[in-house]
């Protein structure tokens, strides 16, 4: 088969693309043909050993994926010869990633992709919508009514936290940096849209929220600013972390714990795969009534891997600001 690949940790130039062996499927895997597979932060992070895991020689990166069924070992029953599924969480903790004409699944993490949704919407929802619904229910337990704000609306998390949040009848702030970004944040549903450059954020959300402050606020990006946005926080309004492995931010507690504040941090690949496949009933559901879409920023053949791990960590860690929304690799035709 087909597969981008690495044998040493590196660069986006230490990716290779070139023939590798077509996994076997064992007892409780499925083996699934790949239409499209998407490129998350977490892809880089493992691709040039900033986030150290152990990897399989050759290593194939890559979390998420949607295609079909060609194969199913002893034990399957969830998933059939000839469906279409997306998964996430591969390519983590020893096993091969999405970035190849096939890949061996554990049927878990596998998902059904409902009617009407392409290959790349279903691979695009897959690590961001899993991780904006574990912040948002399991975490933040977010009801009807709350007052959200999420840094980086139109970003691939960013982007699902606002969706799935007006989803659930909550109400929506975000920060973007472009005129582009606010009008697309205003297309995705949020009610109120800062531009970060030029406009006070916590000034802006008491103001929105009548000075009552926020009762959710999802963090997106690697260095959160507690001291500006604590103080805009509801009484007994959640906190959600999901980046910056290496931030050591200046922490407000007196503020913090006067306003009976709560600070939730949590790594998706640590859900287990019940967790997940709550979060992929929603998400499957709002796919397919079309209120949780995927914002494609550009797509690249497998043949051009390097340059879409280029792309994603130029504006990851670099914040060139040159993409709005998911890289996706199309695989093969799909649909």
């Amino acid at each position: 088969m087909r597969a981008a690949y690495i044998m040493k940790t590196g660069g986006p130039e230490v990716i290779q693309v070139g023939e590798l062996p077509t996994p076997s499927v064992g007892p409780g895997q499925a083996l699934v043909q790949i239409a499209a597979a998407s490129v998350n932060p977490i892809d880089t992070y493992l691709r040039s050993g900033v986030v150290a895991m152990a990897l399989p020689q050759p290593y194939i990166p890559g979390c998420d994926l949607a295609g079909t069924v060609t194969a199913v070992g002893e034990g399957v029953t969830r998933v059939r010869v000839g469906q279409r599924v997306w998964a996430s969480n591969q390519g983590l903790l020893g096993r091969q990633g999405t970035f190849a004409e096939f890949a061996v699944v554990d049927e878990p993490w596998l998902h059904a992709i409902p009617d009407g949704v392409s290959d790349a919407t279903a691979a695009g929802a897959a690590l961001v919508g899993i991780t904006a619904h574990l912040g948002l229910f399991r975490a933040a337990r977010l009801q009807p009514g709350d007052w959200v704000y999420v840094s980086g609306g139109t970003g691939g998390v960013g982007s699902m936290v606002v969706q799935m949040a007006k989803a659930a009848g909550a109400k929506v702030a975000t920060t973007v940096g472009s005129p582009a970004k606010v009008d697309l944040a205003r297309e995705l549903g949020a009610d109120c849209v800062m531009n970060y450059k030029n406009e006070s954020v916590a000034d802006v959300l008491m103001k929105v929220t009548e000075g009552r402050g926020v009762d959710v606020w999802y963090e997106t990006q690697r260095e959160p600013d507690f001291l500006t946005l604590i103080p805009t926080m509801a009484r007994r309004g959640r906190i959600v972390v999901m980046a910056g492995r290496q931030a050591q931010p200046v922490f407000p507690v007196g503020p913090f714990y006067t306003r009976d504040l709560s600070l939730f941090g949590f790594a998706m690949f640590n859900a287990s795969p019940a967790e997940q496949q709550a979060c992929a009933t929603s998400i499957n559901e709002w796919l397919q009534q079309g209120k949780v879409k995927v914002v494609v920023g550009k797509t690249f053949a497998l043949e051009e891997a390097a340059a879409a791990h280029r792309l994603q960590e130029e504006n990851t860690l670099g914040k060139a600001g040159t993409l709005i929304g998911k890289i996706i690799v199309q695989v093969s035709p799909g649909r």
